[in-house]
């Protein structure tokens, strides 16, 4: 918890046992490899603490524990599954705490957005009616982007629904409600009932199915403001998306206000940050004129105890914003091809993913390695 990490993650190997830490959405070593005779005392001791059956080993198992940690209550979601070598598990830190002072706090431009998206999304999240979507691959931030959205909003005058699997972090003056899939309560379900609970805005943890975009969208079209996530890699993706569960484009357009696409980068650690040259070879590969950006300070960090020698502390999220105004709505139902739509969006003032993370590296938030992992280079 002091390397704030995520995620534990404990892997039987052939002769060992591996423990590492998720820092940052990466993957570190958490400590020297243990002795494999350790892991299957271990992996019980786990299960002991999480209420499951320990003579089980041939099928996965969830369940999750709580401790008293330096006065305060932390959860631990615990997750078995067999491998060749023992089973592995991955434990999730969920210092409730911490994420519900975090929430309370949460504001839009904290979370790393660039002004004229952060404009452009404020404005959309005001409107009465209408769908707002984010999306982004798995741990790209797109519920933290939702909860800002929420308490940024009119929670006074208007009544919040949520409907997610799970609830992560609980709001104030908001109805929440988990998905319970054993009890028969799915999203298409809930969502059913929760537009009979006379809300004004409503959010979707996630779109998964097409029950469940046929309701969103109709309750968008029902002077209800929907905010919900979908998988997509970018804001175009998500029409074919949902193209692909047999939704009807023209409801879905009619319904949709704007699409928010984001990924999360990491930013440099403030303690170590130096100056460094742009290298040839990493301009060539990201996409850049070297002889154009030679002169721009580029930052990267060398690595300290502030950051555990990874050179990256925190994160913040690049986005990419399509605001959908008719002619972008009349260009998709007419079928264009997608590069044209897009061509077109940039015109009118879309920046797209790699354009703002690149902005975050001439800032000297982040650097090219981190932006190239995350996004890719635009060609032409």
């Amino acid at each position: 918890m002091q390397r704030r990490a995520s995620d534990i993650h404990i892997e039987a190997a052939d002769r060992a046992t591996k423990v590492k830490l998720r820092v940052d959405g990466i993957l570190v070593p958490a400590m020297e490899p243990l002795d494999i005779r350790l892991h299957a005392p271990l992996v019980s001791r786990l299960k002991v603490m999480s209420d499951l059956d320990i003579a089980e080993r041939r099928v996965p198992q969830d369940g999750s524990f709580r401790m008293r940690l330096e006065r305060k209550t932390v959860d631990f979601r615990v997750s078995i599954l067999p491998s060749v070598f023992g089973e592995s598990v991955v434990v999730r830190i969920l210092d409730r705490e911490a994420i519900t002072t975090g929430v309370s706090t949460l504001r839009l431009e904290r979370l790393g957005f660039n002004a004229e998206d952060l404009k452009r999304f404020r404005r959309a999240i005001t409107r009465p009616y209408g769908m707002v979507l984010v999306t982004g691959p798995t741990g790209s931030g797109k519920t933290t982007t939702l909860y800002a959205a929420i308490t940024e909003m009119n929670i006074k005058d208007d009544k919040l629904i949520t409907i997610e699997d799970p609830v992560e972090y609980q709001l104030s003056g908001v109805v929440q409600i988990p998905v319970n899939e054993k009890k028969g309560l799915t999203f298409a379900r809930g969502l059913r009932s929760i537009l009979r609970h006379d809300p004004d805005k409503i959010m979707v943890g996630e779109i998964r199915d097409a029950e469940t975009a046929q309701i969103a969208i109709q309750s968008s079209l029902t002077g209800h403001l929907v905010l919900t996530t979908v998988h997509a890699n970018n804001v175009f993706d998500v029409i074919g998306r949902f193209a692909s569960m047999g939704i009807d484009a023209y409801n879905f357009l009619a319904a949709l206000n704007c699409v928010l696409a984001q990924r999360l980068v990491r930013m440099v650690c403030l303690a170590c940050r130096t100056a460094v040259k742009l290298d040839k070879s990493l301009a060539e590969e990201s996409g850049l004129d070297f002889e154009g950006y030679k002169d721009a300070p580029f930052y990267e960090g060398k690595g300290c105890q502030e950051c555990h020698g990874t050179g990256y502390r925190g994160r913040k999220c690049i986005t990419e914003f399509l605001d959908l105004n008719d002619e972008i709505k009349e260009m998709i139902l007419a079928e264009r091809p997608l590069s044209e739509i897009r061509y077109r969006a940039v015109t009118s003032g879309m920046i797209t993913l790699r354009q703002s993370a690149l902005r975050k590296v001439l800032e000297g938030s982040t650097t090219l390695r981190e932006i190239n992992r995350v996004t890719f280079s635009e060609e032409g």
